[in-house]
């Protein structure tokens, strides 16, 4: 053990070692977070329960609206017409009506999931975009005796596969035709409608198939995409949206009555209309907006309530019952999830086993009795589930270790049981209710109990770890750059046997505890990770006795001034990603710095440049994410920009050093590039809008000059200041391409601060007296990179190393903010396709938010190089700060409560981390190449900037 830790984490190690033990660690830290968030809730072993009693229903048809929402159902025109004239009348007398409230993520896949399947899918599962099964789970159509699907290629197969036997039959129209660019998508919905018609046509003359269709618990599914596809392609309140709510409501009204004339009007039909999630008023889904998570649900048919009046208040204050002229029936809100034992109870099939529904009995038309043998099945079947959670958790937890859920002990459990089921034979009906409902209402929070278990401790190791390896990280800062006073008689180090030994004896108890209770593998991770973390800190306590030391020595004030001067800035950062406008509040201090620095008076003109730089950037942050309409205009005065921009940089650079002729023809390849790439958007979304589709010429360009700009700038001048513009220009067009508004003008604008950065820098280094500075177009990257002229880390470049992340933070959040999922608009893609493909649509919005990030990277690297600065030392100080911030995250999840505020500081830590783990990766590959081994290798023009 002491031979690995002496190896693996010496102080004298080489850096490149470092940073492989430290991406390593960070990727330990990185998976953490999902494997003590976001793991499965479901368990597997149950038994499925039914109601006793013969159902209301043969046959269920679901109707599924995708991203219909709430008021664009229920409100009516301003004539008080209603644009979903069937539905308003089924509202009014023969059905139930009411809200039903998704959770995020409000996706298509997981919204289906809640309806059907009856639970809250695992976040995870958007890794594998919605689409194939992460883990098993029964569903109302896995227990029907048939289900017939219709709809996207997208949903159905998921059910099917799901299901044991062979009962769920699905048909699907290509994936092709779901295209943003369609003359209209409504035909998405006209299709199912006219297959379900053609369906029941053919089963009168298919006597086999007709003996099915009267067979009972039978589901038929349409799933209508078409409202979602027009939402997203012209927004909600656009007219092609609107008008295919009417067409739904036209075809629901068409497919009710060959339904009815098929099975002979026998009242044995019960019917259920809703959809999956909403869409905000910009066209997206994905997040907590209420535009999102409220949803329209309409039942009718047998063994349904019919419509109830009501004279006095309902227990409703958002006030949509006056807006949609509704206050006179009763209205019955549900959570999504409690859908699928509605459904369930209808037609008497069991509930699904994974099911966290509970059963909405204003829904229901039928007798008390019924009523509470319904209720008691859904507490018996949400308690099978506690049992099993319970069950599981015993078993891998010592027994001296686990605590029990209180409120529903194994007695407490028996005593529920046993006294709901006395009051049904006693008749007490109500008080059977209310009793299955409390039952279902502490299962439901000894699931989250258990669940949710090992998550203290699991955080507490991480914690661990994470503190460790930053004290470790500042522990070397410390002791390679700081002059700190050395004493031989307080440097003696704890032995390091000892040390060895004393850590090995704790792994082995850690390793012994977690194999007694057949922990994940993944926990060995987590609870061994921090021992050599904390031996290697313990193996530096010289330095840290060193700095006690050498404490009393230095200025109180300076000292106290520096740490609050840190602290801002951390928690300036963090705030940032909860409020961009702090990034605003930070780039105006940040433009005072060659003011209060001094530097105004010996370089006049860059600082002036500096603050309208920083002022002008300023601007983005205050801009909405999302909500904009698309302005293809700024986009195109965002090409002609960054072509003035670069007009200015080849003149300024060209006073000093002529631009050499091997690059010419390329830089003016690139410009004429950049200027193609500002007209294709105007030019693709005029087509779009005229409903011609995407032209074949500009889904060319735009693919060719994404998969060139990767490459185009290799073969630039190796001169930093001409790699550094054809990085820009081959950036921007890509940028351009991606962009329908003033996000376009981010770029050039961070490109312009950055550029000044750079100068500013060099004038800084000739204030602290060190050597003269040099043109940026007569730097070489292959002829400066020289190891011995690398000078040590000064309290300046704390500043530098902060400049650097809250640019890289500005990157991110300056134009959007990737950790919402509704930020995405499909619009920014449409230069590249039209037809749905998340994977194809994510990556390109993915590589959009990192161009700007690219573009601060290469500043940093610029800056290491002109001003000599040690990257891999540098590298150290940017670890500690992005360490410092991920550890907050880490802290605030611990303290939240609501899952959506949870997940939105997961996403904060996963952005961090992702960060943190790309600089890494950069620092590793940015060592390499700058060895003295690959000169001749980075001579050729191959350096990776």
């Amino acid at each position: 053990m002491q031979l690995f830790f002496g190896v693996a984490l010496a102080p004298k190690m080489r850096m490149i070692t470092f940073f492989v033990i430290g991406l390593t660690v960070h990727v330990v830290f990185f998976i953490s977070i999902f494997d003590i968030y976001f793991t499965s809730p479901l368990v597997h072993g149950m038994t499925p329960h039914s109601t006793p009693l013969e159902p209301p229903a043969s046959r269920l048809v679901l109707v599924v609206a995708d991203g219909l929402r709430a008021d664009s159902l229920f409100t009516l025109l301003p004539n008080g017409s209603s644009r979903t004239p069937y539905l308003r009348s089924i509202i009014e007398d023969k059905g139930t009506w009411g809200v039903s409230h998704t959770r995020v993520p409000t996706e298509s896949r997981p919204g289906h999931v809640a309806l059907i399947a009856g639970f809250y899918e695992d976040v995870s599962a958007v890794a594998k975009g919605w689409k194939e099964n992460p883990v098993e789970f029964d569903s109302v159509f896995n227990e029907s005796r048939h289900t017939w699907c219709w709809g996207s290629p997208d949903i159905l197969p998921m059910f099917a596969k799901g299901a044991s036997g062979d009962h769920v039959y699905t048909h699907t129209y290509p994936a092709v035709e779901e295209d943003f660019a369609s003359t209209d998508a409504s035909k998405l919905d006209s299709w199912v409608f006219t297959q379900v018609k053609s369906f029941f046509k053919s089963a009168e003359s298919n006597s086999t198939l007709k003996a099915s269709l009267w067979e009972d618990k039978n589901v038929f599914f349409l799933h209508l995409l078409g409202i979602d596809t027009n939402g997203h392609a012209h927004r909600p309140m656009s007219q092609e949206y609107l008008d295919n709510i009417g067409l739904v409501d036209a075809g629901v009204a068409e497919v009710v009555s060959i339904i009815e004339d098929f099975f002979d009007n026998d009242g044995r039909t019960a019917y259920v209309f809703t959809s999956d999630h909403g869409m905000t008023n910009w066209g997206s889904h994905g997040a907590g907006h209420p535009s999102e998570t409220l949803t329209p649900l309409v039942a009718w048919g047998a063994g349904v309530q019919k419509a109830k009046g009501v004279t006095e208040p309902q227990p409703y204050n958002d006030g949509f019952l006056q807006d949609w002229k509704l206050e006179h029936l009763r209205r019955v809100d549900v959570s999504q999830a409690d859908i699928a034992p509605l459904m369930a109870s209808l037609i008497g099939v069991p509930i699904p086993v994974n099911s966290v529904g509970v059963l909405p009995l204003l829904y229901l038309n039928n007798s008390e009795r019924f009523m509470a043998e319904s209720m008691y099945t859904n507490a018996i079947q949400v308690l099978e589930q506690f049992k099993m959670k319970m069950m599981q958790k015993k078993e891998t937890t010592l027994s001296f270790l686990f605590t029990p859920y209180q409120l529903l002990t194994e007695s407490k459990q028996a005593e529920f049981t046993q006294k709901a089921r006395i009051l049904i034979q006693l008749e007490k009906y109500e008080d059977a209710i209310s009793l299955c409902q409390s039952l279902i209402s502490r299962s439901l929070e000894g699931l989250v109990y258990y669940h949710t278990y090992d998550r203290f401790f699991l955080g507490c190791s991480v914690v661990l770890g994470f503190v460790g390896w930053t004290s470790y990280v500042v522990l070397v800062i410390l002791k390679t750059h700081a002059s700190l006073n050395r004493h031989p008689n307080l440097t003696k180090q704890i032995p390091g046997r000892n040390l060895a030994r004393l850590c090995t004896c704790v792994a082995v108890v850690i390793t012994l505890f977690l194999l007694i209770q057949r922990s994940p593998i993944t926990y060995y991770i987590y609870c061994l990770l921090p021992i050599p973390v904390w031996y290697s800190v313990l193996k530096e306590s010289g330095t840290l006795r060193d700095l006690i030391q050498t404490a009393p020595s230095l200025p109180l004030w300076k000292c106290l001034g520096y740490f609050v001067l840190v602290a801002f800035g951390i928690e300036l950062l963090v705030v940032s990603f909860f409020h961009r406008a702090m990034l605003t509040v930070g780039l105006a201090v940040l433009s005072l710095w060659p003011f209060l620095s001094g530097l105004f008076g010996k370089a006049k003109s860059r600082s002036l440049s500096w603050l309208v730089g920083c002022l002008c950037l300023a601007a983005f942050p205050l801009m909405p994410v999302v909500g904009r309409e698309p302005n293809i205009h700024l986009v195109t005065c965002a090409g002609l920009l960054a072509l003035f921009t670069s007009a200015c940089y080849l003149w300024s650079s060209r006073r000093r050093t002529p631009l050499p002729l091997g690059d010419r023809p390329q830089f003016v390849i690139q410009m004429l590039l950049v200027a193609v790439c500002a007209y294709v958007p105007s030019l693709t979304h005029s087509s779009l809008q005229q409903k011609q589709g995407l032209p074949l010429l500009n889904q060319i360009i735009s693919w060719s000059t994404l998969a060139s700009s990767i490459f185009v700038p290799l073969l630039s001048s190796t001169r930093l200041f001409h790699r550094l513009l054809s990085i820009f220009l081959s950036l921007t067009s890509t940028y351009l391409l991606l962009s329908t508004g003033s996000e376009a003008l981010f770029p050039p604008v961070l490109s312009w601060l950055m550029f000044v950065w750079i100068n500013i820098e060099q004038e800084a280094l000739l204030a602290q007296g060190m050597s003269g500075r040099q043109e940026l177009s007569t730097i070489d990257f292959s002829a400066n990179i020289d190891i011995t002229k690398i000078r040590q880390l000064k309290l300046d470049d704390i500043r530098r190393s902060y400049f650097f992340v809250f640019f890289i933070i500005t990157a991110f959040f300056g134009t959007g903010n990737i950790a919402s999922i509704n930020s995405f608009d499909p619009a920014s893609v449409y230069c590249f396709l039209t037809v749905f493909n998340p994977f194809i649509m994510g990556g390109l919005m993915m590589w959009k938010v990192i161009i700007p990030f690219i573009i601060v990277m290469c500043t940093f690297e610029t800056i290491q190089v002109a001003t000599q600065l040690s990257s891999r030392s540098l590298f150290l100080i940017v670890l500690v700060i992005s360490d410092l911030m991920a550890l907050h995250f880490f802290f605030m999840v611990q303290d939240y409560g609501s899952w959506l505020d949870i997940g939105t500081s997961i996403s904060h830590y996963v952005i961090v981390m992702s960060m943190t783990i790309f600089l890494m990766l950069l620092s590793v590959v940015t060592h390499v190449l700058t060895s003295q081994r690959l000169v001749l290798w980075r001579q050729r023009k191959m350096h990776f900037l």
